[in-house]
């Protein structure tokens, strides 16, 4: 278990890049925990979290029963990140995905912003 997560922050210092979220286009950044899956729109130069959606939330909660872990589950909060954010008329944002391998959870979650109309 020591050397997956040695190999994950070898990756993440590889891999991290200078992203910054502005007012005009923020950031949508990624959290992957070993239980739920987070994601938060951020405007950077106000450092305010503009839209915020977990499988934490009572929404989803409510919604499905489905594991908190997986990829259906990633599916729904990118659902409902990119619900809230068009109704906040955002409709670019920059992707962060904070080092994670683009596979998987984040993929799909990528994928369904993408669909509901949102850029990056």
């Amino acid at each position: 278990m020591k050397n997956s997560n040695k190999k994950f922050k070898c990756r993440v210092k590889r891999v991290r890049r200078k992203i910054h979220g502005t007012s005009v286009v923020p950031r949508l950044s990624i959290y992957r925990g070993s239980k739920h899956i987070y994601a938060q729109i951020v405007d950077d130069d106000k450092g305010v979290t503009i839209v915020s959606e977990s499988t934490l939330s009572s929404k989803f909660k409510n919604d499905c029963d489905i594991s908190t872990n997986s990829i259906s589950a990633a599916k729904l909060v990118g659902e409902l990140i990119a619900k809230k954010a068009f109704d906040e008329g955002i409709k670019k944002v920059v992707f962060d995905r904070r080092g994670y391998k683009y596979s998987g959870k984040i993929k799909s979650l990528a994928d369904v912003v993408r669909k509901f109309g949102i850029k990056f």
